[in-house]
């Protein structure tokens, strides 16, 4: 099954973003309100990069029209990542 089949299918009230179903880690769990789809952010950038866009118009077309946009209680989030022991390690 899909990531976005089981979304839809346990949370069908959660909000999707077309085309970006390969971005989504999982559903954001917040005390009081409804479960929201979450979405790694930098997948999400490197997606409108591979779509044509710079890092800095994707991170502004980002910013403006996707993390900007509220639908609502279940709006989706969007998730920098921490970086590994291992990537800490290299810096």
């Amino acid at each position: 099954m899909k990531i976005i089949d089981w979304i839809r299918e346990e949370y069908p009230e959660a909000l999707v973003m077309d085309d970006y179903d390969d971005c989504i880690v999982g559903i954001c769990n917040r005390f009081g309100q409804e479960p929201i789809a979450a979405y790694d952010y930098e997948k999400v950038i490197e997606k409108l990069v591979s779509d044509g866009m710079s890092r800095g118009e994707a991170e502004e077309f980002h910013d403006f029209n996707q993390a900007g946009a509220w639908a609502g209680p279940t709006t989706p989030c969007f998730i920098v990542m921490a970086p590994t022991p291992e990537e800490v390690k290299n810096d």
